[in-house]
């Protein structure tokens, strides 16, 4: 059994990104914990109708996939790159020495989305061995919508190593997916269900298997 951290800038880069995983480490016996960095709240500028919804959202999303844990850092949405980085590093370490996860999935770094960039970087402060022993691999993955728009010549882009098979899993993925509904649109708009299960097909013919999920290996200690 292990620890899995599962990081999302946003609720639905989870399961954009790895669904179908989070699902299958679940029946494999691991132990799987969700961090949530930024939110809506009435102080950010949304009604109350709206921060009652996403609040729904999370609950039922986090019932779905059986988390052992989630953890919101409440900071907010598309702006984080005015916040200084050592709070929200702060604030992740704590919440790693709480888990003292083994296993990390973060966003891809160079993501169209500035929050994503920022959460990676925080992240990966989070990962030095001589204060966070516990990790031992860390893996990127990718977010429709977000890592297929990344387009600086400068960068070779998301060159995905390592393949999860999420054949068993991809329907369940689609289905929690959905619960998103104001994040969803219709095809082909990159965050519809017809998109998601495109990639997931594309992903398992490299693989090899009838659906995947693809992660950039980043760091693993054996």
């Amino acid at each position: 059994m292990k620890k899995i951290l599962f990081i999302a800038p946003h609720p639905d880069d989870e399961t954009l990104g790895c669904g179908g995983t989070i699902l299958r480490h679940k029946v494999e016996g691991d132990e799987i914990y969700w961090l949530l960095v930024t939110c809506i709240l009435e102080e950010f500028g949304f009604t109350s109708e709206a921060v009652s919804f996403r609040k729904k959202e999370i609950e039922t999303i986090a019932e779905l996939y059986s988390f052992n844990s989630v953890y919101n850092l409440e900071l907010p949405t598309t702006r984080l790159e005015s916040l200084p980085i050592t709070d929200l590093i702060e604030k992740m370490s704590s919440v790693f020495r709480q888990i003292q996860p083994e296993v990390i999935y973060l966003p891809y770094r160079g993501d169209i989305h500035t929050d994503h960039k920022v959460v990676f970087d925080a992240a990966v402060s989070c990962t030095k061995w001589f204060r966070y022993g516990s990790v031992k691999q860390i893996l990127a993955y990718e977010t429709l919508s977000e890592t297929d728009f990344e387009i600086n010549p400068e960068s070779r882009g998301f060159r995905p190593n390592v393949f999860v098979d999420i054949t068993l899993y991809l329907d369940k993925k689609i289905d929690i997916m959905k619960v998103y509904k104001n994040e969803l649109g219709q095809f082909p708009f990159p965050r519809s269900p017809e998109a998601i299960r495109s990639l997931a097909l594309f992903r398992g013919a490299i693989a090899g298997c009838n659906a995947a999920e693809a992660f950039m290996l980043l760091k693993e200690i054996k």
